[in-house]
């Protein structure tokens, strides 16, 4: 029932023109920003911490100017529900492709590394610029509400994109590999892992934290090849997304190297332009310290 009736609404709400959407973006951006104050208090914090050598006022300006993104991420999400082909392939173009397509050709699978920069939503549009006949996933987190969950992964698999719940996934990976499918499989791999679960720590964004290595182990493994996503935005509802290669031999690698190429090109492309980085979730909210404290009081 509360699924039926949030669907019906957003759909009605996808309707909406792009003018008029960015016009409710404007005013959800006050509410957010001024009236309620939707998780300042993180937000600062994350932004002071990640870079000290700028001043209060540069900081409030990347604050602000988050707030309006994150505001316009929104509305567009909502857009999924009903964008035509046509138009979300002029508003989310993706460059270097011919790349990733010939790879495939030749039988390679694909492991895109992304991060919660830029509209990653829009970026499930990836399979209609992709060959025919490739299965196309990304990992996600399960919500917690079971009608909002349904919700998402509908908007998200609405281009033919495979939604994989994060703890399904090396089981779906096999699964694919042993049927001998070329597959692209995005993940979003700055998340920060369970404390319990916290094995690797890097530095990123002037933070010692711990990072998630499965993206890492699963290309390895299988054989992938390993691509960054530097997501640009060229201007209000357009954003042209490069395919990086991370490296020509990931197998090669040390433990590790291809995890520390990934958070390098994030922090790169963050420090560009930081309004577009997902400052509101609270990614830093374990040390290194505080890990291994925990380790020794339960004697591990």
């Amino acid at each position: 029932m509360v699924y039926h009736l949030l669907r019906s609404l957003l759909k009605m709400f996808s309707y909406i023109p792009f003018g008029v959407m960015y016009f409710l973006s404007d005013i959800l951006f006050f509410l957010m920003y001024y009236a309620v104050g939707y998780r300042r208090k993180i937000v600062r914090q994350n932004l002071t911490d990640s870079f000290p050598e700028k001043d209060l006022k540069e900081i409030k300006r990347i604050e602000r100017n988050f707030y309006r993104f994150f505001s316009d991420m929104i509305v567009e999400s909502c857009k999924l529900a009903s964008i035509s082909k046509e138009e979300m392939m002029s508003r989310m173009k993706f460059t270097n492709i011919e790349a990733v397509n010939a790879l495939q050709r030749e039988g390679k699978s694909v492991a895109i590394y992304l991060g919660h920069y830029g509209n990653w939503e829009w970026i499930s549009s990836l399979l209609l610029w992709l060959e025919k006949d490739i299965t196309g996933a990304q990992i996600y987190h399960r919500l917690s509400n079971p009608a909002m969950d349904r919700l998402i992964m509908e908007l998200r698999e609405r281009f033919g994109v495979k939604c994989v719940e994060m703890r399904q996934t090396a089981r779906y990976v096999h699964r694919q590999m042993t049927e001998h499918r070329i597959c692209t499989i995005g993940f979003i791999a700055d998340q920060s892992p369970r404390k319990k679960d916290a094995r690797h720590f890097l530095t990123f964004l002037n933070h010692r934290t711990p990072v998630l290595v499965g993206t890492e182990k699963i290309t390895k493994h299988y054989g992938f090849t390993a691509w960054f996503l530097d997501v640009r935005r060229i201007k209000r509802g357009y954003y042209e997304a490069e395919f990086v290669r991370l490296h020509e031999d990931p197998q090669s690698l040390p433990d590790f190297e291809l995890t520390s190429l990934y958070f390098g090109h994030l922090e790169r492309v963050i420090r560009e332009r930081p309004e577009l980085y997902l400052w509101s979730h609270n990614r830093f909210k374990y040390t290194e310290d505080s890990v291994a404290q925990r380790r020794a009081d339960q004697g591990i």
